[in-house]
């Protein structure tokens, strides 16, 4: 994940002016790049920070298609190229911009930021879209007064190539936020994402989430079992009715009364865990059920047999002892034994 302090390499500002239901059209800056000053930095730190934090991200990689998307060429050929310098990857970028948004109704404009930062280790190429919001202020001569300032409490639109990622041919390195299904697709577009789900996978990351979360919290052995026996329950009856996981809606279900602890585990980048995804059946059982194969048994029993002890683990000489056998089972090994 990016630290929160990253350095900025290349950064502009244009905009893209669209109502909803209305056509777009762009406003380039004019000149060149924007100087990095202790205020740009400061913003873009507080992107990156706020971009990184959020859970509902979509992730995926470039379609090869790039006559229909060709953002992965554009970054060709400035980052690998160099045919083209930054402000004309961003000038291309807008020109993009502008198609697809002129085809999504909902779409709205703003200021674009497009920022090629390095944190020491990897290279993000950043898109934002964030729009203006009347504040209040007091000047020096203590009157109070209007304040024109950026939203960034509401940010909507963003995304992030991870360039180091798709130099070294990373299986995903295209992360954006998924926000409203309408405006996500148009962006998703816009980025050239290809974001194919696999379920079972995605599944698998949530099940290490839940499981990092759980012990970051120091959860006994009864609690834990309660909140995986929570999110058990609430994942099965999305992945029964073919429904997608929303992780806002997860987290305020399963840790209701801190949500955004949850969240940040789930959220984080480490994690390129997706929104949207239908839990798969088999793997969510592992969150109520224990396995175990040998070379001559298979096993499977609930958590909450430990806790009773019908199923108890003799660390010392390394055995498993059953307690509460069912009569039928036990005749069955009666026979067998008898047989014997």
């Amino acid at each position: 994940m990016p630290s929160a302090h990253s350095t900025i390499v290349n950064l502009i500002v244009h905009k893209l002016l669209k109502e909803a239901h209305g056509n777009a059209s762009i406003e380039l800056r004019p000149g060149g790049v924007v100087n990095v000053t202790p205020t740009a930095q400061r913003l873009i730190d507080q992107l990156h920070k706020l971009y990184s934090e959020r859970a509902g991200k979509g992730y995926g990689k470039f379609d090869t298609d790039e006559n229909n998307f060709p953002m992965s060429r554009y970054v060709r050929q400035h980052f690998i190229d160099n045919s083209i310098n930054f402000l004309e990857l961003t000038h291309l970028m807008m020109a993009h911009l502008q198609a697809r948004a002129d085809g999504e109704q909902l779409a709205t404009g703003g200021y674009v930021l497009i920022a090629h930062v390095n944190n020491g280790a990897t290279d993000f190429l950043i898109t934002v879209i964030v729009t203006e919001v009347m504040g209040t202020a007091i000047n020096e001569g203590m009157e109070i007064v209007d304040s024109v300032h950026l939203d960034m409490s509401h940010l909507r639109v963003a995304g992030r190539i991870n360039l180091t990622a798709w130099q070294t041919e990373e299986e995903r390195y295209i992360s954006f936020l998924k926000g409203r299904g309408e405006i996500a697709t148009y962006f998703k577009k816009f980025l050239g994402c290809n974001d194919l789900l696999i379920a079972r996978r995605e599944t698998q990351k949530l099940m290490e989430g839940l499981e990092q979360f759980a012990s970051n919290q120091h959860l006994d052995a009864t609690a834990r079992d309660s909140l995986f026996e929570h999110a058990y329950g609430y994942l099965d009856n999305l992945a029964q009715n073919n429904n997608p996981l929303s992780l806002d809606a997860f987290a305020n279900s399963l840790w209701s009364n801190a949500p955004n602890e949850l969240l940040a585990v789930l959220a984080d980048d480490s994690l390129e865990l997706s929104d949207g995804f239908v839990p798969d059946r088999k793997v969510i059982k592992k969150l109520v059920k224990f396995k175990g194969v040998a070379a001559r048994w298979k096993l499977e029993f609930d958590r909450d047999a430990l806790r009773c002890e019908d199923v108890r683990y003799n660390k010392d000489n390394n055995t498993l002892i059953l307690s509460n056998v069912p009569e039928a089972l036990r005749n069955d090994l009666l026979a067998e034994l008898d047989d014997g």
